[in-house]
């Protein structure tokens, strides 16, 4: 294995002492290139996902094209309800679908947990290819989705903006969602510690919709869950837990032996670096519309905003993940401006 060429992003992690921040992108692999939109037309999006070398080329693309300091697996959160034996459809427009929803002790009892982590066998093949063709360039990132966001598209059956259905399920039937949570939590351990084992540097947990939690219910069904995930893979590898709005939860998810948490642009720095006392890393928090402007406004941003954060213990990247309707330029723009920062 190549030794890494900017380990910068690791460094930070560690909590080293590094000249500026490093700086990659969420969704960075996709949408706003114009080569991915190439292979788009060409490949449905699970072809995209399921094979090697697509998914290898999609995921070098940003760091071709834009210089990020780390790169992350190309692949989707939705792969780990099709492991346990769910159907996925992705339709163009509409977002993801799950024709069959898990609602019953029965549709629970019918996940396959054994085995789960083999059937993605192609995104651990998808890492070690990457792996080889980055030859050290930057670290690679593997990924999932956390169990509490997984349950809410798996109760649910497609995205919504409240996820309403899910949350009744976890009030009024708690024993049965916790089930559905730990067969989902057994899953995802034994798919990112295949994921480490082909090649992945550093593991990030998205937790997209765990804001839509009140603080305590967090703790029940969101942090418990992503403890066990964290205690399972922090021995192997750096861990980032990014749980989106639960702006609440920083210092709990501080002591949680996570290396870095991910926090949009909803949290200020200095609210952040209190409530973690600078236990661990910090990942944001730009908002990826301000890449709707222009590059000098771009610039002059993100400066405020690694002014704000302090350059260590630091990992500069945007609150949520990069919008389809984002210049190249403007993408470029926000990298340069990180690389180029200069402490006044």
């Amino acid at each position: 294995m190549s030794e890494l060429k900017n380990d910068l992003f690791l460094r930070a992690l560690r909590g080293e002492v590094v000249d500026r921040p490093p700086v990659w992108m969420m969704r960075q692999a996709g949408r706003y290139l114009p080569e991915y939109l190439v292979l788009k037309a060409k490949y449905d999006f699970f072809t995209r996902v399921e094979t090697p070398e697509l998914a290898c080329e999609i995921t070098l693309q940003p760091i071709d094209i834009v210089g990020s300091d780390a790169a992350i697996i190309f692949s989707d959160i939705l792969v780990i309800p099709q492991a346990l034996g769910e159907t996925v459809l992705m339709e163009e427009g509409k977002g993801p679908t799950l024709p069959h929803t898990v609602t019953t002790q029965a549709d629970i009892d019918a996940l396959q947990v054994e085995g789960a982590a083999e059937r993605l066998d192609y995104v651990c093949k998808a890492i070690s290819l990457t792996k080889k063709e980055l030859n050290g360039r930057v670290p690679l990132i593997g990924f999932a989705g956390a169990p509490f966001t997984i349950l809410c598209y798996m109760v649910e059956g497609k995205g919504s903006k409240t996820f309403d259905r899910a949350k009744q399920f976890c009030f009024s039937q708690p024993h049965l969602a916790h089930q559905l949570l730990q067969k989902i939590t057994d899953a995802t351990i034994s798919y990112l510690k295949a994921q480490v084992a082909a090649g992945a540097d550093c593991v990030q947990v998205f937790d997209s919709w765990s804001g839509m939690l009140a603080p305590e219910d967090f703790t029940a069904f969101g942090f418990e869950y992503l403890q066990q995930i964290t205690d399972a893979l922090s021995p192997l590898c750096h861990v980032i837990l990014f749980p989106k709005g639960s702006w609440y939860a920083l210092n709990q998810i501080s002591h949680s032996g996570a290396s870095g948490v991910g926090i949009d642009w909803t949290v200020p720095a200095a609210y952040a670096r209190e409530q973690t006392g600078n236990r661990i890393t910090i990942q944001g928090n730009f908002d990826p519309a301000r890449l709707l402007t222009s590059p000098a406004e771009i610039k002059k941003e993100v400066t405020k905003m690694i002014d704000a954060f302090g350059v260590q213990r630091y990992i500069a990247n945007l609150g949520h993940g990069i919008l389809p309707n984002v210049p190249v330029d403007n993408a470029k723009a926000f990298v340069d401006a990180v690389k180029e920062y200069k402490k006044k």
